[in-house]
């Protein structure tokens, strides 16, 4: 199950709509509202996120940038947005 982490702070479980498949494409599009990047953050996790967030403007996501920058160390960089937390392999690939 992955993990939609929104930029106001609520975190809520999701799975693909093909019961348990992948994401589709638009799936993921319509979870981080655009363009998608994809951030790997171990052998297991990728957290997607909207490509454009930062040029947008896109509110800062706290507990987004503190899953990356644990992952990530040492890391100064921030993420914005709505990003969707998924196992790498399973429901995504």
């Amino acid at each position: 199950m992955a993990k939609w982490i929104k930029a106001n702070g609520e975190v809520i479980e999701v799975s693909p709509k093909d019961k348990g498949k992948t994401f589709s494409l638009k799936e993921l599009k319509e979870y981080v509202g655009g363009w998608i990047e994809c951030v790997y953050l171990n052998r297991r996790q990728v957290m997607v996120v909207n490509e454009e967030g930062k040029l947008l403007n896109l509110p800062y996501n706290a507990i987004a940038t503190a899953t990356y920058q644990l992952a990530t160390q040492p890391n100064d960089d921030f993420i914005v947005g709505d990003a969707l937390l998924c196992e790498y392999g399973k429901e995504i690939d």
